[in-house]
């Protein structure tokens, strides 16, 4: 996807009949990176069958024994030169970073480089070399048949994309490619696509529109047929599969099944990236994980299931860029979701159905002060915890104090048909905006009852009447609270008519610390 991200890719043969599969990346430039261990059991607890590694991380690959996980190993930027001019390098990183590990982790392939023709072009003239020599490698430890070369390339290399029937690789690398081909069908390998419909979209100029790149349906006066075969395209990711076969037919090679080793959409992005937004990455992936499970192929190889790899796993916010390049993760780093998905064979589904009240990132600061004055005032939200050395003042931002003063309040009262706007400033999204010890309100579970209409945990409560509110003593910040601002405390008996609309905080799932900086950031 990204420039620098070199690998050359090694895969397993496919086994169609059991069912076309989706695998995440696993990008490290991450911020408190999960130990290699903690990072398998969220793949576990998600099901998640196949995994993409940039590198041939040891702690990894050990964690990775007897899971059953299909691995992806990566060689880095600075090995590939070594190996592409040396077959005795290529044979020695086989057998420290392959042969050691099989059969206990389950390696199916090795990446080196990504996206080597439009990103680090002076990588090419070795590249294929490279590949052959660890293919050489692997035939020498009779590994040849578990692990296959291939080398992932961007949709780049192929200039004009639509129709798909037109479509041909960038002629400047014909000679490249046409090798790359050849060696993939004499090893019966893959040819390694990273597709991004996001980029095709947004760099489009409005001639797609965006429900064909998240595979929603399109009106029969809206949808997308190539003029040439009139085969309809049901998204722009099944184009761009089939431009990519295309562009293969157009090299006279035939019969090489493609694997999409990288696609996904952010979840985040600043004031000029409107597209980047968690209910368009959760549209995406998740209607992108039903199509490939349908285990077809694109219009012109309907007997090609498209096999692919979301990318990515967690939000790799060291990355440079604006700030949707460190926003495609499915998962923040304590393991809890983004947004709801569900990537196993099971019919478990991964993530938080709430809806969060926050406030928007470019929302004006005068406004938003207004917004949580009048939260945390007659609106009677809980901003205690906003208040200097409490778990949410940090960031002290407008927009970090209205997001939780906002949401206490639509919380607590939107079941009674409150709303999320707030003059505009406000907006809903499923992404748990928690973070560190700050706990936002949302994911507990109300009971209905008879008398009140709702069923509180009451914890022990003092009444500061110097402060005109009621204090909760908590032995956890996570037990059950409801603290009432601004109101009289002599008017204020813990009553069902004042306490049916407080809230169980319960034990919520963490984000990080960096969604909310980004989104001040974007601001």
């Amino acid at each position: 996807m990204v420039p620098g991200r070199l690998l050359l890719l090694i895969v397993t043969t496919v086994h169609y009949a059991s069912g076309a599969f989706v695998g995440i990346n696993i990008g490290t430039d991450v911020s408190n990176m999960p130990s290699a261990p903690d990072v398998v059991a969220i793949l576990k607890a998600n099901q998640i069958t196949h995994v993409r590694l940039y590198d041939a991380d040891a702690h990894m690959l050990k964690a990775l024994a007897d899971s059953g996980i299909e691995v992806m190993v990566g060689v880095t930027n600075e090995e590939i030169l070594g190996i592409g001019e040396s077959a005795s390098k290529a044979a020695a990183w086989i057998n420290q970073n392959v042969a050691a590990y099989l059969p206990s982790t389950n390696i199916t392939a090795i990446a080196v480089g990504s996206e080597v023709l439009t990103t680090i072009p002076n990588v090419v003239p070795v590249l294929v070399p490279a590949m052959n020599y660890l293919h050489k490698a692997l035939v020498a430890s009779n590994l040849n048949f578990q692990v296959k070369v291939s080398t992932p390339q961007a949709m780049d290399v192929i200039p004009r994309p639509f129709p798909p029937s037109t479509a041909t690789f960038n002629s400047s690398w014909d000679s490249t490619i046409y090798q790359i081909l050849q060696f993939l069908k004499n090893t019966n390998s893959y040819y390694m696509l990273n597709a991004y419909p996001y980029f095709g979209y947004t760099s489009g100029n409005g001639i797609f529109p965006l429900d064909y790149a998240l595979f929603r349906s399109l009106p029969p006066v809206k949808q997308i047929v190539d003029p040439n075969t009139l085969s309809h395209y049901d998204s722009m990711f099944d184009a761009m599969v089939d431009a990519a076969y295309y562009s293969i037919n157009a090299l006279n090679m035939s019969g090489i099944p493609i694997v999409v080793t990288e696609t996904g959409w952010p979840w985040l992005g600043g004031a000029n990236e409107p597209d980047a937004t968690a209910d368009n990455a959760k549209t995406f992936n998740n209607n992108m994980i039903q199509r490939v499970r349908n285990d077809s192929g694109p219009p012109s190889q309907p007997n090609f299931p498209i096999n692919t790899y979301i990318y990515e796993m967690f939000n790799e916010d060291k990355r440079p860029g604006p700030v949707s390049e460190k926003n495609w993760g499915l998962f923040f780093i304590n393991g809890s979701s983004v947004y709801t998905f569900s990537l196993g064979t099971s019919s478990r589904v991964t993530g938080n159905n709430s809806d969060f009240c926050i406030a928007k990132p470019n929302a004006d600061p005068g406004k938003l002060q207004v917004g949580l004055n009048w939260a945390c005032g007659q609106g009677g939200a809980n901003c205690s915890v906003i208040q200097e050395g409490q778990p949410c003042y940090l960031p002290n931002t407008y927009q970090n104090h209205a997001s939780y003063a906002y949401n206490d309040y639509y919380q607590r009262m939107h079941a009674a048909g409150a709303t999320c706007d707030f003059d505009g400033t406000a907006t809903t999204t499923t992404v748990n905006p928690s973070y560190g010890s700050c706990k936002f309100s949302g994911s507990s579970t109300i009971t209905t009852n008879s008398t009140a209409g709702f069923t509180p945990s009451v914890a022990p409560w003092t009444c500061d009447s110097s402060r005109r509110e009621w204090n909760y003593e908590p032995a956890s910040f996570e037990n059950s609270i409801c603290n009432i601002i601004n109101v009289s405390c002599s008017s204020l008996a813990l009553t069902p008519r004042f306490i049916q609309f407080c809230i169980s905080l319960g034990d919520l799932t963490s984000a990080e610390d960096d969604y909310r900086i980004e989104n001040d950031e974007a601001a």
